[in-house]
């Protein structure tokens, strides 16, 4: 059993995001998405930091250091993107303007409450940014992060340990080894990773699981990436 790279997760939920979508790609996993849309389907990404029409990780050698995405990471701006003020860019998500919101997270509950903006580490600074707002604003929110600590400690869990950053907000977890659904009647396994099963899966999650009817493997391509973006992804 392989798990999933951080640009396979990435490329997972981005199969998923609607033709004509307006979505919000927030700071750490979820900035890979724009890089990873189907080339027939267009999808217009925001960027709280005051971007609309956000586009793929430019090519080594291709970065323009004046266009960065929330994570402060190098991106491209799509033909027809634009650059706005941050006020505008809050006032599209506290509007009800976006279709989706991929956020990262460190916990997530079972009943979909949100925890990302904090692990109460003095060494590890909080920053709320915008999730809070986007938790609320977003029509659909969607969790991309890894399944468990790096200690091996569940990550989806009873109840989250770590403050709060909104109640009952996630509908889909995508992580290394599955994609899940948040349901009113729990947590609904929807794929997993080859050589995966429920078993297995349900040891590493606090919250019982039920396997859909008609789950299936994630068969995610081969992603390359180059030496100078693993080393600025890891930092991340």
């Amino acid at each position: 059993m392989t798990p999933l790279t951080r640009h396979q997760m990435a490329w997972r939920a981005a199969q998923d995001l609607p033709e004509g979508a307006y979505a919000n790609l927030g700071i750490g996993i979820p900035t890979l998405t724009a890089s990873y849309v189907p080339p027939d389907r267009e999808v217009i990404f925001h960027s709280e930091n005051g971007v609309l029409g956000l586009g793929p990780s430019p090519k080594p050698g291709e970065e323009d250091e004046e266009l960065i995405d929330a994570g402060k990471n190098f991106t491209t701006l799509i033909t027809g993107g634009c650059y706005v003020h941050h006020a505008d860019a809050f006032l599209m998500i506290r509007g009800g303007h976006l279709d989706v919101s991929l956020l990262g997270a460190f916990e997530v509950s079972g009943k979909g409450d949100l925890a990302n903006w904090t692990t109460e580490d003095p060494d590890f600074p909080p920053g709320v940014g915008g999730a809070m707002d986007l938790a609320v604003g977003a029509r659909a929110i969607r969790v991309l992060m890894e399944h468990t600590s790096k200690k091996g400690e569940p990550r989806i869990k009873h109840q989250c340990s770590l403050p709060l950053t909104a109640a009952g907000v996630v509908k889909r977890i995508y992580t290394n080894l599955a994609v899940i659904d948040v349901t009113p009647e729990g947590l609904v396994v929807r794929e997993m990773v080859p050589g995966m099963d429920l078993e297995r899966l349900q040891a590493l999650t606090e919250p019982k699981l039920t396997l859909a009817a008609d789950w299936r493997e994630i068969r995610a391509p081969a992603i390359s990436v180059p030496s100078k973006a693993k080393a600025s992804e890891q930092a991340a």
